[in-house]
């Protein structure tokens, strides 16, 4: 971690939120994380820097609905920057919100050439190259639309037995992080703030049984092999838009003998890597062609525009090319300092709010 610090234990990072969910950007071109690859390098990040996850993402400094993304030199030379994200579960190789996060930082800060009205980005993920297009005006990242990189369906309505919710069944896909993908109202919900806590409590049980019953394992990085994340979607009421979810982060280990233990937080945004996944799953279902804009809400009513733009092999999948568009706003520029007689040196979590 003292890699991170600088002058007085001190850590500057770039907060932004991407349509409602919140992002700690720490800008590190200065920092050598360790590996070829960045694929190497998240694995580094797991091993060694858990602690700086931790201390930037938990109390006193952090509280559970918020992630981060960790900006490097590119270990492809094709890229303008490296990326990685930091959420409360652990290092994870790609999220689409964060990465609208990043890129606005980078660009409104300077940190990379900007040109008006259109910068064009190359950014090297865990999982592959990934290219950004920002309309720019007077400074400011207006928009970001990024080629993801491939999404698959691993297994469609593929049906898992639930403590207490019963027999569900579950799409397995794959939008730059594996998701297990249900309907809320096969758990008697809908996706709508007043049933936050019921939504979480469903969506903590669901990953937890999807991780211990559908082994997972991504084609070209053997080393991305659990379900990491939930996706709860459902109509929406909003004319235009196509669907409205929200998926469910981690924030603590569930053991169903304690119901306590059912709970997570809920990402803001329409997620960028499970609206990816969740077009792969439409598509494998023959029920969203090519070429057609999917307008995915939030729980919050902000939307993530996606789009189909082709299809390939992926390994022993068929997959398609996801294109996702949003908005970032920086809400903060921090300099996070780490006391050395702080007790609580990488961070807290207390049960009022967090899992156990």
């Amino acid at each position: 971690m003292d890699a991170f610090l600088s002058g007085r234990g001190r850590i500057d990072a770039v907060d932004v939120h991407a349509e409602g969910e919140p992002g700690r950007v720490l800008i590190g071109s200065h920092l050598h994380v360790k590996g070829a690859t960045m694929a190497e390098r998240l694995q580094y990040c797991e091993k060694h820097l858990d602690g700086l996850r931790r201390l930037l993402l938990q109390e006193p400094r952090g509280y559970p609905a918020l992630c981060g993304a960790l900006v490097l030199p590119p270990a492809d030379p094709a890229a303008d920057f490296g990326f990685l994200v930091l959420e409360q579960g652990g290092f994870r190789p790609m999220s689409g919100s964060n990465l609208i996060c990043a890129v606005t930082a980078v660009v409104e800060t300077g940190a990379v050439p900007v040109s008006e009205p259109v910068t064009e980005l190359t950014v090297d993920t865990a999982v592959g190259l990934v290219r950004a297009r920002v309309e720019v005006e007077g400074g400011k990242a207006k928009r970001v639309t990024f080629a993801n990189v491939p999404a698959f369906a691993v297994a469609l309505d593929h049906v898992l037995e639930l403590p207490e919710y019963g027999r569900v069944p579950v799409d397995i896909v794959f939008g730059g992080q594996f998701f297990a993908q249900a309907r809320a109202e096969d758990f008697g919900l809908s996706v709508d703030p007043s049933q936050a806590k019921q939504l979480a409590r469903a969506g903590a049980v669901l990953r937890t049984v999807a991780q211990r019953e559908f082994p997972v394992r991504h084609p070209v990085n053997p080393d991305i092999d659990e379900i990491a994340l939930v996706m709860l979607h459902g109509p929406s009421p909003t004319e235009g838009a196509s669907g409205r979810n929200t998926v469910v982060l981690p924030n603590g280990p569930v053991d169903f003998n304690s119901p306590d233990t059912w709970t997570g937080s809920l990402d803001r945004s329409p997620c960028g890597t499970g609206t990816s996944a969740r077009m792969a799953a439409l598509h494998a279902r023959g029920a969203l062609p090519l070429d057609t804009d999917f307008v995915h809400e939030s729980i919050l009513g902000t939307t993530f525009t996606g789009r189909l733009t082709g299809t390939t092999h992926f390994g022993p999948y068929e997959a398609v090319l996801p294109t996702i568009s949003g908005r970032g706003w920086i809400t903060g520029f921090h300099q996070y300092v780490l006391d050395p007689t702080d007790p609580f040196a990488q961070g807290y979590t207390l049960g009022d709010i967090w899992g156990q």
